[in-house]
């Protein structure tokens, strides 16, 4: 029996995708289980595995085909006695719906031709000039000029020339090759299509700050025992092969931290959802990531319950999964909230945006030096700058103060996340 092979819902939240590549070719044969195509969703490049084995009869939908939407009918795998007029049938019966006629639209505009050669007109943007290496044909230049300039590497294009009627000679060379001036390019600007990943990436966020009312709270906290706790545990981290079998780093002990002050403060573990609040059960500490197209949140599941050097070890494996696309959508679906760590960058203090359906989100700023009181007596002191930021719809001013409070507490005495359950 011919099969329907259709665009699948790689997350809760995806309504279409980028089909990236097929891995296989019309007439393959596929076994279950087997990787047939890379779909880019709006949060990272996967792999769709066929859940039947048998022909690949048809590709309806090419790979590098952009916005694909979920449920459209993408290829037909056929049964060992099926022949084409079962795929004929399958696809006649997805044209009645549109399905058809949809693939074959956006089958006609691949991603690599979707992409804008040619700077965008704007009303109010200069017109571009053209490339560079066009201007260099219309360049007048001598003929010494033009054999020092590619003898050392110099744009002709940047340069303005001296001679009659703006011909380039040798003195304008050399002066351009001296003061390392390139002026501007010739290009204005460039315009680049904006990945799956990107584009759903700024819906939300706008979505987020229109319908989510934020409110924000900062603190400073004294991490002096913090980072000799650190420094301890490290110090007694076995070699294997030359090298630590762990190192923790600060943003661990913030995971930690968050994970014990949740548990303390439970009703920052909640979302707004259609009209009622979510309370959550367990503790999944998301922690925000970087990657090639924008971010992903991979979590750390059940954060209270697990030891320091443990969630070290995870938030490593997962960040580097990450960066190469090999998270599983239950490594990054989901979450109760959010870190989102700037400190290693140098910033001291900002307010990041919450990542829906969660109700708040903790923005990490960096380390620093600063002067503080302690028994009566001026001191330096290393201060982190910590900011939540809570939807008020869920997580009141109160509760999120509460919850800075006792966040405050663990990180600046960080022997408490390791005293057990008090709570």
């Amino acid at each position: 029996m011919a099969i329907e092979i259709l665009m699948p819902a790689l997350s809760p939240t995806m309504t279409e995708g980028n089909l990236l590549k097929w891995h296989k070719k019309e007439g393959d044969k596929i076994k279950s289980g087997e990787v047939i195509a890379e779909i880019e969703t709006d949060k990272a490049v996967m792999e769709v595995e066929s859940a039947d084995s048998g022909v690949l009869g048809k590709i309806v939908v090419p790979e590098k085909t952009k916005a694909v939407k979920v449920n459209q009918l993408i290829g037909v795998l056929l049964g060992a006695k099926d022949s084409n007029d079962a795929v004929d049938a399958i696809v006649k019966k997805h044209a009645s719906v549109g399905g058809a006629k949809n693939n074959e639209q956006k089958a006609e505009e691949p991603i690599q031709q979707m992409i804008v050669e040619k700077p965008v007109q704007h009303s109010n943007l200069p017109q571009a000039q053209p490339m560079a290496q066009d201007n260099n044909s219309r360049k007048k230049i001598s003929p010494l000029a033009k054999r020092i300039a590619h003898q050392n590497n110099v744009d002709i294009s940047y340069i303005q020339g001296s001679g009659p009627n703006g011909r380039i000679v040798k003195n304008d060379v050399m002066q351009s090759q001296a003061s390392g001036v390139r002026g501007r390019a010739a290009q204005e600007y460039n315009v680049v299509e904006a990945s799956q990943i990107r584009t759903v990436i700024a819906k939300r966020l706008v979505e987020a700050k229109q319908t989510i009312p934020h409110f924000y709270l900062t603190m400073e906290c004294d991490v002096a025992d913090l980072l000799k706790a650190r420094e301890a545990i490290n110090k007694h981290a076995n070699i294997v092969e030359g090298k630590p079998s762990y190192k923790v780093s600060v943003n661990d002990f913030v995971i930690k931290a968050v994970a014990e002050a949740m548990k303390r403060v439970p009703a920052v573990n909640s979302s707004w959802i259609d009209g009622a609040i979510w309370s959550y059960n367990n503790i999944d500490v998301s922690v925000a990531v970087s990657i090639e197209n924008g971010l992903i949140t991979p979590i750390i599941q059940n954060a209270d319950q697990k030891s320091i050097i443990s969630i070290s070890r995870e938030m490593k494996s997962l960040a580097e999964r990450a960066k190469n696309n090999g998270l599983k959508p239950q490594e990054f679906q989901g979450g109760g909230f959010t870190i989102s760590n700037l400190g290693m960058y140098g910033v001291k203090e900002f307010q990041a945006i919450i990542n829906p359906p969660q109700s708040s989100i903790l923005a990490v700023g960096t380390i620093e030096e600063k002067p503080v009181v302690r028994d009566s007596e001026l001191q330096i002191a290393p201060i982190m700058t910590l900011s939540i930021s809570s939807d008020h719809r869920v997580v009141d001013g109160v509760v999120a103060a509460q919850f800075m409070s006792e966040l405050k507490g663990l990180l600046e005495n960080p022997i408490m996340m390791f005293v057990g359950n008090l709570y």
